[in-house]
């Protein structure tokens, strides 16, 4: 039964990504200069500032443990990570509780990271402020599981407004590998553009 629930679950999250109305959900932030994230603890990565990744491309991720969705989208964030970081990616998963008053352990945030193969940098959104400052506040979502894509001068140049995006994909999960697609397309032609403030 539970089997069944999580596969109804996954569907019907894939569904919506194919519905245009959720496409373009978060359009309206394109081009606009991303807020620096308040302070955050973070798992396998010394604190990290947005302004000190001018120069780099940078995609961040929200997700949570408890998420099948999230859960189907690492591997496609560790394939972006594995492809680009070498050539000036930044992957940084925003972990967000579910709900956000949910008490849990830095040790199960760690474990969750291992399960996922994550490699790069985990910041902690516990009390879900940078996830309502970079999306939430910005009007009626259907996700958390947002993707913001940031330039190299830290503007967002786009937006995935979740639920999943994946490198396999065939029927109700075509969506999910286009959208996969689009983000790959999109942090290639970024990291070939010059940087005007400087190098890294």
């Amino acid at each position: 039964m539970r089997q069944l629930i999580v596969r109804l679950v996954l569907g019907a999250c894939c569904a919506l990504a194919s519905v245009p109305a959720l496409a373009a959900d978060g359009a309206e932030l394109a081009g606009r200069e991303a807020a620096e994230w308040n302070a955050l603890d973070w798992i396998g990565s010394e604190p990290l500032r947005l302004a000190d990744l001018r120069g780099r491309v940078v995609l961040i991720r929200w997700w949570t443990d408890t998420c099948p969705i999230c859960l189907r989208s690492a591997p496609a964030l560790n394939a972006l990570h594995d492809r680009y970081a070498k050539r000036g990616l930044v992957v940084i998963g925003m972990y967000h509780p579910k709900p956000v008053s949910r008490d849990i352990s830095y040790e199960e945030i760690r474990q969750a990271v291992k399960e996922r193969g994550f490699e790069f940098p985990i910041a902690l959104d516990l009390d879900w402020s940078n996830l309502r400052r970079y999306w939430l506040n910005g009007g009626r979502r259907r996700a958390t599981s947002v993707s913001f894509v940031l330039d190299k001068q830290g503007r967002i140049q786009h937006v995935h407004p979740g639920p999943e995006f994946h490198e396999e994909g065939v029927g109700r999960h075509a969506q999910c590998r286009a959208d996969y697609l689009e983000i790959r397309q999109r942090i290639e032609q970024l990291l070939a553009e010059p940087f005007s403030g400087g190098e890294k």
